[in-house]
């Protein structure tokens, strides 16, 4: 009893190395619990992965091939061992003929692409921008019509992955994540997904899976990082310096549009049989010696081109991905051109909103459903396009919506839930 009540009053009387020391083992004790639960993590994934590639496939069938596209340097350069540790035990684990392709510099992906052989299944290991490089590489072939029908799987390692949001479920826990969309990538589960074309005057066309941010909020947004030694407050705080600008800012531009298409039915996935020999024999034969049929014209409708001139604080063009609904009836994106009459305070607000979803159309804005667009910027006109969060010199452009164009694999609990949701 003596010896502990001298223990408690060296503790009272150094009360100030006490209390670090304290806090010191809460957190070596905390990071070590973290450690441990995430290599439970990793190894429950890797056994889930076994099964996959303990499933034995005929000696004729060959391996399925997969092709990764990994950019190190995202995730401010930690998305190398972050794969490493946590998607690739995962991958080789399940059988599949692994080939990975590291990225050295920007739009090497898109150039790798153009280069690919076959393979049959893609998967980018990145962000947003990598995202980004690994579709317009791979819509910009001239085969693109049959590369664009391989499933695509997306591993979320950059500092911005928009698209995890609709293919995954979500998760604080960054290891959790990432071994949750690798297994989901072996299960094999896809969604359609629309694509945005983008087109300048002269320059090859652009294609994102998000959307196109054009104006103030943009601007700012870029420029938080500026700021890092404010800590939480400086995105408020790049929004609020990009007030002592010219204010109000706006931005003037004229649009062009066409409205939403009808969703043509989907093709079956299964091909029809063969028919028989004789039955094709016949049907030649039917058409040889039947008469040439007259090729009637058939009248093409003008297109309902819609035209506005805007003045807004912010343009964005997106798809309709984050909302994703399988069953709807018409395809279009969503035009958001927000009211340039917003004050200096109400600017800063939304600059935060603007930061956690980009697209969002605040009260007040002009909503338009489009399937095809066409942005005319005045002559001289400076700033910058956010393209799927990449940057892009400002320029007259022709956006267009091809939907349901790429297939991409996703949660099947994810998929469950979009379909249960179009139901109700």
């Amino acid at each position: 009893m003596a010896a502990a009540m001298k223990v408690l009053a060296t503790l009272r009387t150094h009360w100030k190395k006490t209390t670090f020391g304290v806090c010191l083992l809460s957190w070596g004790g905390n990071w070590l619990y973290g450690k441990h639960r995430d290599n439970l993590l990793r190894r429950a994934a890797c056994q889930e992965a076994q099964v996959f590639g303990n499933q034995l496939i005929p000696s004729s069938m060959p391996l399925k091939k997969a092709t990764v596209f990994l950019n190190p340097a995202a995730c401010k350069g930690k998305a190398r061992n972050l794969f490493e540790a946590n998607a690739a035990p995962i991958l080789h684990l399940s059988g599949m003929d692994v080939t990975v392709v590291k990225t050295d510099y920007e739009g090497q992906a898109k150039k790798l692409l153009e280069l690919m052989e076959n393979t049959d299944l893609i998967i980018i290991a990145g962000g947003d921008g990598t995202v980004q490089e690994v579709i317009t590489g791979l819509l910009r072939r001239a085969d693109e019509a049959a590369f664009s029908k391989i499933p695509i799987g997306f591993i979320p390692l950059g500092k911005t992955s928009t698209l995890s949001h609709t293919l995954y479920p979500e998760s604080t826990n960054q290891v959790e994540h990432i071994t949750n969309a690798t297994l989901a990538i072996l299960k094999g589960e896809t969604i359609p997904l629309d694509v945005l074309q983008i087109k300048g005057e002269e320059e090859k066309p652009v294609f994102a899976v998000t959307g196109l941010r054009w104006g103030s909020y943009r601007d700012a947004g870029v420029k938080a990082s500026k700021y890092w030694y404010l800590g939480p407050l400086k995105t408020k705080a790049a929004h609020f310096f990009s007030t002592f600008k010219e204010w109000p800012q706006k931005h003037q531009a004229a649009l062009m549009y066409l409205g939403p298409t009808e969703r043509p039915p989907e093709e079956p996935e299964e091909k029809p049989s063969r028919p028989p020999l004789y039955v094709r024999l016949y049907r030649r034969l039917r058409l040889y010696w039947s008469s040439p049929l007259k090729e009637i014209p058939q009248e093409v409708a003008p297109e309902d081109w819609e035209e506005l001139k805007l003045s807004t604080v912010e343009l964005s063009i997106a798809t309709r991905n984050r909302q994703l609904d399988l069953t709807r009836t018409e395809d279009f994106m969503d035009i958001c051109i927000e009211a340039d009459t917003v004050s200096k305070g109400e600017f800063v607000s939304r600059g935060s909103q603007k930061m956690r979803d980009p697209h969002t159309c605040p009260e007040g804005s002009q909503c338009i459903q489009a399937s095809r667009c066409i942005l005319q910027l005045p002559e001289g006109t400076e700033g910058s396009f956010g393209i799927d969060n990449e940057e892009y010199e400002a320029m007259p452009v022709e956006v267009k919506l091809l939907p349901r164009k790429l297939q991409f694999i996703c949660d099947p609990r994810m998929r469950e839930q979009m379909l249960h949701a179009a139901v109700q």
